[in-house]
């Protein structure tokens, strides 16, 4: 399911199927994009920041067309304590390997493996720097 920005509409609240990951995607080239992505954070309660939220920037091929700075996009990671992922969505190989990983993400997420939960996926994700 996709949604250009949060609060989703309460009116088909109870057909929503439950919500194992949010990925909130941000276009390098868009200023817009970053300040829609910080207005909708706002409203994700505060439980899905332990591992069922990630940030997806595209566009990271042409850094020349860059509007945001990636130091900005890396605190955002750090601050909602989410991992932060890179891709070139034109590229038919990097935009397989996203896929597959969000999915694998999900499938974590939604408990569907055993013996790793979200919050354990994260701090498997999280650098060393950290420390």
């Amino acid at each position: 399911h996709l949604a250009t920005s949060l609060p989703l509409p309460s009116e088909r609240d109870h057909l929503r199927p439950r919500i194992d990951l949010i990925v909130f995607m941000i276009d390098i080239k868009s200023k817009y994009s970053l300040k829609n992505v910080e207005t909708s954070l706002a409203h994700v309660d505060a439980s899905f920041f332990l591992g069922k939220v990630c940030f997806l920037v595209t566009g990271v091929g042409r850094v020349n067309a860059c509007s945001i700075e990636m130091n900005a996009v890396c605190k955002l990671g750090e601050a909602y304590c989410s991992p932060v992922l890179f891709c070139e969505l034109e590229l038919e190989g990097i935009r397989a390997a996203t896929a597959q990983r969000l999915v694998r993400m999900l499938q974590i997420c939604a408990g569907h493996i055993p013996g790793v939960s979200a919050l354990s996926f994260v701090s498997l994700m999280r650098n060393s720097d950290d420390d």
